[in-house]
């Protein structure tokens, strides 16, 4: 990768990290399905505690890659950054490519 900076590389590392964790995945996955939804809705559908959602949905606030939105006591999520969902399906679909590939030499 010339020309990229040393700290690009850095952030780009820590964002690899974030989404390195299937929890954290398995919320961003809830949020591109929902468009926006609430804590407690996302942590009952990801099957994850409460406090342990809000702790990676404030990770993942933290890095840029989702924003929230409060309606009286009530925060909503949702992903605020369009490539997240892009990356998503692009690993997605190589991994599809390989089980088909698999399944084939099977």
């Amino acid at each position: 990768m010339p020309g990229v900076p040393t700290a690009m590389l850095d952030e780009a590392a820590e964002r690899f990290r974030l989404l390195s964790d299937p929890t954290r995945l398995r919320l961003l996955n809830e949020l591109d399905i929902s468009d926006e939804i609430s804590v407690g809705e996302i942590a009952e559908r990801a099957g994850v505690g409460l406090s342990n959602t809000s702790k990676h949905l404030h990770q993942l606030e933290r890095a840029g890659l989702v924003a929230r939105r409060r309606v009286g006591t009530t925060i909503f999520y949702h992903v605020s950054d369009p490539v997240i969902p892009e990356l998503c399906e692009i690993v997605c679909a190589s991994l599809r490519r390989r089980y088909a590939t698999l399944a084939e030499q099977a």
